[in-house]
C-alpha cells in the first residue's frame, strides 16, 4: 500500500530525464527504509490497516488475491514486501507455511510480535529484497507480491531473478499491484504528471502517510513507475511463463484522493469512474 503521490503535501525534489545506474540514488535503500520505519508505528495504529480487526480473526486480503491464490493449505510462501505482515500472516491462518520478507526493521519486529501473540508459525525476514539470498536459503511453492510494492525498486529484471530464485520448479508466482496508469497522475487525477514508462527517478519530501494524513511525520520517499511491459518481460527473461494478466477497474484500498466508495473494499476515482486501470495482476509459473 505505498506511494508518496497520495500524500496530501509533498514536494518534488528531482526527475531524472533517463533511468541509468548512474542516477539511481546510492542512499535510495537508506532513504526509503527511514520512510517506512517512520511510517510504521502510524500504520499499525490507523483505521485504515484495521488492525484490532486483524488481531480479532479477520483477514488482511481481498478478494482479487484470495481468488489467485486458491487453496494454499500445505503450501510454503514467500511474501515479499510484507511490510508489518498483516497479510503474511493472513496467509498463514489460511494454512500456508509463510515467510515474509521486508526492508524495514521497525514494520519486521510488529510483524514477528504479532505471529507470537496470535501464535501462528509465520517466518520473518528483514532485508533489502536484492539481497535476499543473502539471508534466506528456501524454495517455496509460491511466491507473492502485492499492492504498491514494486515501485520501490529501480530495476525489474534483479527483482524477477529473486522471485525466479525462490520458487521450486512447478512452483506460482502472484502479483497483485496498483496498475502504473494511476501512478502517472497529479494527487488529483486532473493531469498527467509522471511518466507511463520507467524513465525518471521520483524523489519526493512527504508529510505524514497514505494510512494517516495527519501523521507528524516528514520523510523522502524514492520510487520508479515500472509499466506492463517492463514487469512481464522481465519475468519471462528470468524463466517464468505468463499464465494470466488481469486488470481491473477499481482499487480495494481507499488509498487515492477523489475517491468514492462502490462496495465493500472497492473505490473508483470519482470523476473518472470505471475508465482507468486501477490494479493489475499476473499469475506467472516455473
Amino acid at each position: 500500500m505505498e506511494k508518496q503521490k497520495l500524500l496530501p503535501a509533498f514536494v518534488p525534489i528531482f526527475v531524472a530525464p533517463k533511468l541509468t545506474a548512474m542516477n539511481i540514488p546510492h542512499d535510495y535503500i537508506e532513504k526509503n527504509k527511514d520512510s517506512w520505519n517512520q511510517r510504521t508505528e502510524y500504520h499499525v495504529k490507523s483505521e485504515f490497516y484495521q488492525n484490532d480487526d486483524f488481531l480479532g480473526g479477520q483477514s488482511s486480503l481481498n478478494d482479487i488475491e484470495l481468488d489467485l491464490l486458491g487453496d494454499i493449505r500445505g503450501k510454503s510462501i514467500l511474501h515479499l514486501q510484507c511490510h508489518f505482515g498483516q497479510d503474511t500472516i493472513s496467509l498463514s491462518r489460511l494454512g500456508a507455511t509463510v515467510t515474509g520478507m521486508d526492508l524495514s526493521d521497525k514494520a519486521i519486529a510488529h510483524a514477528r510480535k504479532t505471529a507470537d501473540q496470535l501464535n501462528t508459525d509465520t517466518k520473518f525476514v528483514c532485508c533489502n529484497l536484492y539481497d535476499l539470498r543473502d539471508h534466506l536459503n528456501q524454495k517455496f511453492d509460491i511466491v507473492f507480491t502485492s499492492y504498491g510494492a514494486i515501485g520501490w525498486l529501480p530495476d525489474m529484471d534483479k527483482w524477477a531473478a529473486i522471485v525466479s530464485h525462490f520458487l521450486k520448479p512447478g512452483g506460482r508466482f502472484i502479483l497483485v499491484e496498483f496498475h502504473p496508469f494511476v501512478w502517472m497522475f497529479d494527487p488529483a487525477f486532473k493531469e498527467i504528471q509522471y511518466n507511463y514508462f520507467n524513465t525518471e527517478t521520483i524523489a519526493e519530501l512527504e508529510s505524514g502517510t497514505y494510512a494517516d494524513r495527519d501523521a507528524p511525520i516528514k520523510h523522502e520517499a524514492i520510487s520508479w513507475n515500472h509499466n506492463l511491459g517492463e514487469v512481464i518481460n522481465a519475468l519471462l527473461q528470468n524463466g517464468l511463463s505468463i499464465d494470466l494478466l488481469n486488470e481491473y477497474d477499481y482499487s480495494p484500498y481507499n488509498c487515492f484522493s477523489e475517491t468514492v466508495k462502490l462496495d465493500d473494499r472497492k473505490y473508483r476515482i470519482k470523476h473518472l469512474g470505471d475508465k482507468i486501470p486501477m490494479v493489475y495482476s499476473v499469475v506467472a509459473s516455473k
